[in-house]
């Protein structure tokens, strides 16, 4: 993984730092770029709300072999984790590969290693062609992330995003009035609960909205239609002063009440901090950045690296912790103050 960052490094030079700590520090302020909006704060708190969990070390236990496989939305995963869906290599990235070679090459490294990666969307068009074509390729293994467009895009959106065979499709709600397009005049808009069940409707693919933030949007996506959420700020790049997805992600888990999938996005960088995540809540999570970076510096290989790496970490958590399964972690695992 050094090997595979500091290929990134030199690759990404402009766009992102490929910090020793992906925490927005570097980068506030850089959109387009991979950095968080504004003063980066909503990125920032990311990070730093997982970084102040701290795990209950137990070892008096028989758990040596902890199984970290789940299945989300009908799709096993060896460990519980999606790749984010993350594009635009040319405004974010550097542009020193293509569109369609960094999404392939992405989708292809979590196939090999038994999860699945989401894809993006935007303007130009090529960032949704790219991934339908990458999904396509791998017989529908794949989650495509259409952007709440106007009806006639998005619906004609849905349609091609079926037609790759894909058996989930998501809405990233949490883009809009993401600068990026605003500044390429491709407005994107919130939609309203009776517009979000229309559009729910529209598809047989099970649905996930990403970008949920408090515990009535949680509810209003359920009551929509929803199979699943996605607790998400959009890794900060929408809206300033957010607070970190893991402050909200308890009071969200708990509105939904196991009602439908939940999963979380925002500030994961390790093994261990899966184990947080779903110790608070999540059924699963996705994770950006790190998955760009592992594309960019080494393509497949660089991919499957990192989750060599997540799993390595992830075990070991389990194991110290004296979690039997990521199916059912308890939430005791995490040191409470009070």
């Amino acid at each position: 993984m050094k090997d595979v960052r500091h290929q990134a490094r030199k690759l990404m030079e402009g766009f992102c730092r490929v910090c020793p700590v992906c925490d927005g520090r570097a980068c506030a302020g850089e959109v387009p770029g991979m950095g968080g909006i504004g003063t980066g704060a909503a990125f920032r708190d990311n990070v730093l709300a997982l970084a102040e969990r701290r795990f209950n070390m137990r070892l008096i236990h028989d758990v040596v072999e902890p199984d970290t496989r789940v299945t989300i939305l009908g799709v096993p995963l060896s460990i519980p984790v999606l790749a984010a869906p993350i594009g635009g290599v040319s405004f974010n990235m550097g542009g020193k590969i293509s569109e369609e070679v960094y999404i392939s090459e992405k989708l292809t490294g979590c196939k090999e290693k038994g999860i699945i990666g989401c894809t993006g969307d935007g303007a130009p068009d090529f960032i949704h062609q790219a991934g339908f074509q990458a999904i396509s390729a791998l017989n529908g293994h794949g989650i495509p992330f259409i952007k709440p467009w106007e009806d006639k895009e998005l619906y004609e959106k849905l349609d091609a995003a079926a037609r790759t065979g894909a058996t989930v499709v998501g809405m990233d709600i949490d883009a809009a009035g993401l600068i990026t397009l605003k500044l390429m005049g491709r407005p994107v808009s919130p939609k309203s609960p009776e517009k979000l069940r229309e559009i729910i409707s529209k598809t047989s693919m099970k649905f996930i909205v990403k970008g949920i933030m408090t515990p009535d949007q949680a509810r209003i996506a359920v009551d929509a239609g929803a199979d699943a959420i996605v607790v998400s700020n959009h890794g900060g790049r929408v809206l300033d002063h957010t607070p970190g997805v893991a402050r909200v992600l308890p009071a969200i888990a708990a509105a939904v009440n196991r009602q439908v999938t939940v999963l979380a996005d925002g500030g994961v960088r390790t093994g261990a901090d899966i184990l947080k995540m779903l110790a608070l809540g999540a059924d699963a999570v996705l994770i950006g950045r790190p998955f760009s970076i592992a594309v960019l510096g080494g393509m497949k290989e660089g991919v499957i690296r990192y989750i060599n790496q997540l799993e390595s970490e992830l075990i070991q958590s389990m194991i110290l912790t004296g979690t039997p399964a990521v199916t059912h972690v308890n939430p005791a695992i995490l040191w409470a103050t009070s």
